[in-house]
């Protein structure tokens, strides 16, 4: 499907220099920033107190963040599971405070937020067991909120999380080289590997210029981002790969920019229907798939630009010609087919 046709190339690879130049400049900067500053990681990597309440009615999440935070507590983490009544939070480490005053203060934050009382008594499970509950109760005795569990996770947890996610990334690369190197050739790729490492450590720049939180989610999100790019740029590699068969005339300039020129339809229609969705998450998805939706967000656009200018314009600086995508074709042997 097109929605228009370039009837005329873009000349993309003359300015390939000068983009290259901006792009190492820009992936520069997310390095300084990345060391300088560091990820500001969730508690899932560092480690903190996560708190399940239970609301007999739908439960306002804006309104238990803005309790917490009044509290003191620096970006709590307030999310639905299950149903929207279920609420779980997550809290960070707090120097000099226990996990169960962190999870009793929170509580209390959030039932005073109900104009309630914080009770603690023990009941009975159905099988028999004894077990402590606390609760918020209103006057007249009635359970506003209650608490249903508290656990903490400690750093050594993040710790092994943090180095799972990035034995992740490292395995995408390097499945990703695997693949592009048999598919294509291997200068495409190394051109594709070092355009989606690109985008990623963009991202993680930003992450860390702004101090945005870095959790899970957004670990997922970058993850994306890396199959998101590799499709951008095996559709360009493709379509080049097609010019070298048909177009014997052409420079290796002219082929990459027809390439690209031919695809631009596509990645508008692409790129644009991906965008919309991801931009709906950014401003309707609330605070949960805030980040995640950023990450997305600015992992599409890099990903544009890098297939383009980075991922096309290395594979060009490395040298691909015709023959390394279309091997030669032998000539017929004289005495092939001759009588004995």
């Amino acid at each position: 499907m097109e929605f228009f046709r370039i009837h005329k190339d873009i000349p993309f690879m003359r300015h390939a220099l000068i983009f290259n130049v901006v792009s190492a400049l820009t992936f520069v900067a997310a390095v300084f920033f990345l060391f300088q500053n560091g990820l500001h990681l969730s508690i899932e990597f560092k480690g903190g107190t996560v708190l399940e309440v239970k609301y007999p009615h739908a439960a306002n999440l804006e309104g238990m963040r803005a309790s917490l935070s009044a509290a003191g507590y620096e970006h709590p983490e307030v999310s639905s599971f299950g149903t929207a009544s279920d609420v779980m939070i997550r809290l960070p480490i707090t120097p000099g405070t226990s996990s169960d005053k962190t999870s009793a203060n929170a509580f209390e934050a959030l039932c005073r937020a109900e104009k309630g009382t914080t009770r603690h008594f023990d009941t009975t499970t159905p099988q028999g067991e004894h077990v402590s509950r606390t609760a918020c109760l209103d006057a007249a005795g009635k359970e506003l909120v209650s608490l249903q569990r508290v656990e903490f996770v400690g750093p050594q947890v993040g710790e092994e999380l943090a180095q799972n996610g990035l034995n992740a990334l490292v395995m995408v690369v390097i499945g990703v080289m695997i693949y592009l190197a048999i598919r294509f050739e291997w200068k495409f790729a190394v051109a594709a590997i070092i355009a989606n490492l690109h985008d990623v450590v963009i991202i993680l720049g930003f992450f860390a210029f702004f101090q945005w939180e870095f959790s899970l989610t957004v670990l997922a999100a970058v993850l994306a981002v890396l199959g998101y790019s590799v499709n951008e740029s095996v559709v360009i590699f493709d379509r080049i790969r097609e010019n070298f068969r048909k177009q014997r005339k052409m420079s290796v300039h002219e082929v990459i920019d027809n390439a690209i020129t031919s695809t631009i339809s596509r990645t508008i229609i692409t790129h644009g229907c991906t965008q919309m969705m991801v931009l709906s998450m950014l401003f309707l998805g609330g605070p949960t798939l805030h980040y995640f939706a950023i990450a997305l967000t600015i992992g599409i656009l890099f990903g544009i630009y890098s297939s383009v200018f980075v991922a096309a314009a290395v594979a060009m600086w490395l040298g691909v010609k015709r023959e390394d995508l279309i091997k030669p074709v032998k000539e017929k042997d004289e005495t092939d087919g001759a009588v004995v």
